[in-house]
């Protein structure tokens, strides 16, 4: 098997710029998926306390204040 080789290096700027399209996109992605498990956690808590504390467990507890900010 042979390897195809580029002859000219890629535009930094237009790898930046994807990377940047990447990681915002990631972070689209990651901010659905907190807001999901933490909203499994407060359907199964027993009360705001112990939502509070299983969220802050998780790592998830920042996820309440920006859900409240954008309300």
């Amino acid at each position: 098997m042979t390897w195809a080789r580029h002859s000219s290096r890629p535009d930094p700027a237009e790898d930046q710029s994807r990377m940047a399209g990447v990681r915002a996109e990631e972070e689209v992605r990651l901010t659905l998926q907190n807001g999901r498990a933490a909203r499994t956690v407060a359907g199964h808590a027993s009360d705001a306390l112990d939502c509070a504390e299983l969220l802050a467990m998780l790592g998830l507890e920042g996820v309440q204040k920006k859900h409240a900010q954008r309300i």
